[in-house]
């Protein structure tokens, strides 16, 4: 099997910049209750897995209600927003269909699967990827590897010869630590530190420069 395997896209921050929207909902609802956003809060939740997220909601900025409770709100928050407009990234549904072109495509996001589905139904993307994993349904969220082992899995592909395409600090360090050739493009919002983008084997300005020729140049030996 050629490079890569497959290629595995993050959605939140790569495919739409959403972001700032989980940002803005979390922050309302804390305001709506006069909880202070704590320090470090908006990046330490980036990634996280809905469980993970909804208890650090509930602990460390002290929301009223359960852990579920609060993930339903956030969720619904969001959807509203989804539904007013999609923030589609400029040049991602030409990426994954470009990847497409090369091989197995997926997304492997920390979004739950009601919006995943909901957003790669509006892009089109439905029958371009082969799979779509939540981190809802793994054991743990992004840093963790679980997320991308699983698509990993699922696509019948060795991580070290698939393509992750990332943005986070979390999905970074999800991504390396699943063993993954990983291609960063930057977001405005809340960018990884120099420290982490040097983990990836690849950093972007936009996904348009996402295409064969860099597959190839970032094939490991012996492939």
């Amino acid at each position: 099997m050629t490079f890569p395997h497959a290629v595995v896209f993050d959605m939140d921050g790569i495919l739409i910049e959403t972001e700032p929207i989980w940002d803005e909902v979390r922050r309302g609802l804390a305001a709506d209750e006069q909880r202070p956003w704590p320090d470090g809060a908006t990046p330490a939740m980036m990634g996280m897995s809905t469980q993970e997220w909804s208890t650090y909601l509930a602990t460390a900025v002290g929301l009223a209600g359960s852990a579920e409770e609060i993930a339903t709100r956030v969720i619904d928050g969001v959807a509203a927003r989804y539904a007013v407009g999609l923030p589609v990234l400029p040049g991602a549904v030409a990426a994954v269909t470009r990847m497409a072109e090369q091989g197995p495509v997926a997304i492997a996001s920390s979004s739950p699967r009601r919006l995943i589905d909901l957003v790669t139904d509006r892009l089109g993307l439905t029958g371009v990827l082969a799979v779509t994993v939540s981190t809802e349904e793994v054991e743990r969220g992004k840093p963790f590897p679980d997320g991308y082992l699983e698509a990993c899995r699922l696509l019948a592909v060795d991580p070290a010869r698939t393509v992750a395409v990332e943005d986070s600090t979390n999905g970074v360090r999800s991504a390396h630590a699943a063993g993954m050739v990983v291609i960063c493009v930057p977001p405005a919002f809340h960018p990884p530190a120099a420290d982490v983008q040097a983990l990836a084997a690849a950093v972007l300005g936009t996904l348009d420069e996402l295409d064969a020729a860099l597959l190839e140049r970032l094939a490991p030996s012996g492939t």
